[in-house]
């Protein structure tokens, strides 16, 4: 197995000529911002362009990207984007990649390609898409792509076949092997079997399931969970899912056609996504069911469904600002919420802090752990298993996962009979090149996190974040003082102010006489009289000393010494 998750790598040599290049930009380390560039001929492909949702050790931030670094200067050579399916940690970056160059062609199906020219009108971009279905093929430079149909959390998303003259790629985007899907799509394992006897030189396969064993439990038993759900429910039924989760929702509107309810869809992107899937026939809706969100007040709470995001603790989201009473909607004893949704490692503390809120507001929460009312859209390890005894590929690349759904996905294709040497695990920036049928990491490029802050992108950097936790966890203090321009002696101050460090201001008062100590001992110093800088470290200097032994504490100091 090859493996180098911690060892620095040198930069990778020049791409030959007869080698097809792989570079995973993102994905490979995360459940999420997926992204990966092919590279053959001095032309690229790229597939997938998402984001990823910022933990709480990254407070302000709202969206992390793909590193473009890679790609910025080489805009011109990327012969098109082919999107697997709709899901944010696969679409989400498009814009941001777009804003540098719009006419980059979107290739993906009918779904995925509405839900990004969605999310593209409101950054007033107007792509270039090209539609593809499965079992159709088409070339894109020198890259001839075919694309298969597998089943996820979500309609219409494909795999792809990639075709060089240096190798073979078969990508399988997310998926997983649900034999009774509830749109009757099934993940076409026949075309998976078609292109493994052809050959199939590398294999890239989604992890973020490898190590569940056994295998994915089906859309259609989540159903009778809701029913029974709904039919003891005395009030409103908040349901919270992700805002592209089609199947999920069309459970919630048949569910409350049976028991005589109506919907309302809480959330921008849950009324965009859900108005374009009803108005593709993706999504089908009972005659008379949907009402707007601001009729609700008029029916009585035992007729109300709410269909809402915020199913990962996002705090914007409508379910966590409905948690903090922050919302037009209001839940309290007798109501039920449903969190319909899998935990996305890194967002436990999150989720369960909305589950306290809406619990401490007299709601039943149920959630995955309690009822079945979710199912994962990834493979669980015996569907990988299926996969690569079909398949049989030469190589394989776990991709999508932590590093441990990365390992556990290693370990799969070893048990199926690929040799050790052949199963390449990689993280992003990782650059693997396949050439006459063997795959092998040849070097690293830098690769980073994106943070996307307000409207900024790519301005916050991991000092920045440091200082917001800091600030967020250990408060700050100013000191500030007036020293004399010609001879250096000390006019006013220094006074000091504390916040977020609990103590009132008059514990400083103790510390106050050092400080001045230091200033006239500096100040003695011919040297040091007109450095201001040098003031100002000797104040951050026994103020830091004297916060750190007697309050424990480790606030930022932000000392200013000006002249006068």
């Amino acid at each position: 197995m090859t493996t180098a998750f911690t060892e620095r790598l040198n930069q990778p040599p020049k791409a030959r000529r007869d080698t097809l290049r792989i570079i995973p930009l993102g994905g490979l380390g995360d459940v999420g911002r997926n992204m990966a560039v092919l590279e053959f001929d001095g032309r690229l492909l790229i597939i997938d362009c998402g984001v990823l949702f910022p933990e709480d050790a990254q407070p302000g931030v709202d969206l992390i990207l793909p590193d473009f670094d890679y790609i910025r200067d080489r805009l011109d050579d990327i012969a098109a984007i082919v999107l697997t399916h709709g899901h944010e940690d696969h679409i989400g970056a498009v814009p941001y990649l777009l804003r540098l160059k719009p006419d980059i062609p979107l290739v993906g199906s009918q779904l995925t390609l509405a839900f990004v020219e969605a999310k593209l009108k409101e950054h007033r971009i107007k792509p270039y898409t090209f539609a593809v279905k499965e079992g159709q093929k088409e070339s894109f430079g020198p890259f001839d792509c075919e694309f298969v149909a597998v089943n996820h959390s979500i309609p219409d998303a494909l795999a792809v076949h990639v075709s060089t003259p240096a190798g073979t790629v078969l990508h399988t985007g997310d998926f997983k092997m649900d034999q009774l899907p509830l749109d009757g799509r099934i993940t076409d394992l026949r075309a998976f079997a078609r292109l493994g006897e052809q050959g199939v030189d590398l294999f890239m396969v989604d992890s973020t399931n490898a190590e569940v064993p056994g295998f994915t439990v089906g859309e259609q038993e989540i159903g009778p969970t809701l029913d029974a759900i709904f039919a003891r429910a005395k009030q409103k039924i908040v349901v919270a899912s992700f805002s592209s989760h089609v199947h999920r929702v069309q459970q919630v509107l048949d569910a409350a056609a049976m028991h005589g309810r109506k919907v309302a869809f809480v959330g921008r992107s849950m009324v965009r996504n859900m108005t374009i899937a009803a108005e593709m026939g993706y999504l089908h809706v009972p005659d008379g069911i949907l009402v707007d969100v601001k009729r609700i007040d008029d029916l009585p709470d035992e007729q109300v469904v709410l269909m809402c995001t915020g199913s990962q603790g996002e705090p914007m989201a409508a379910l966590g600002r409905i948690a903090n009473r922050d919302h037009r909607v209001s839940v309290g004893p007798g109501d039920v919420v449903i969190l319909a949704s899998s935990l996305i490692p890194g967002n436990e503390n999150a989720v369960f802090r909305v589950v306290n809120g809406l619990m401490a507001l007299g709601a039943e929460v149920v959630h995955k752990g309690n009822a079945k009312v979710h199912t994962s859209g990834h493979a669980s390890a015996g569907e990988l298993l299926y996969c690569y005894n079909i398949v049989r590929p030469k190589n394989v690349m776990p991709v999508h996962g932590e590093v441990r759904h990365l390992i556990a996905n290693g370990k799969v294709a070893e048990a199926t009979g690929i040799p050790k040497k052949n199963v390449v695990l990689a993280k992003d920036g990782r650059v693997v090149d396949l050439k006459d049928g063997v795959a092998r990491i040849v070097g690293e490029i830098p690769n980073g996190y994106v943070y996307v802050d307000g409207s900024s992108v790519g301005a916050i950097s991991e000092a920045d974040l440091k200082d917001r936790r800091i600030l967020g966890e250990e408060g700050f203090i100013s000191l500030f003082a007036v020293v004399n321009s010609e001879t250096g002696a000390l006019i006013a101050g220094p006074e000091i102010h504390a916040r977020g460090v609990a103590e009132d201001d008059q514990v400083f008062e103790k510390i106050r006489p050092e400080i001045i100590k230091a200033l006239e001992q500096a100040v003695a110093d011919q040297s040091n009289r007109r450095d201001t800088h040098q003031l100002q470290q000797v104040m951050r200097r026994v103020i830091g000393r004297y916060v750190s032994q007697r309050l424990r504490r480790r606030p930022m100091i932000i000392p200013i010494v000006i002249e006068a």
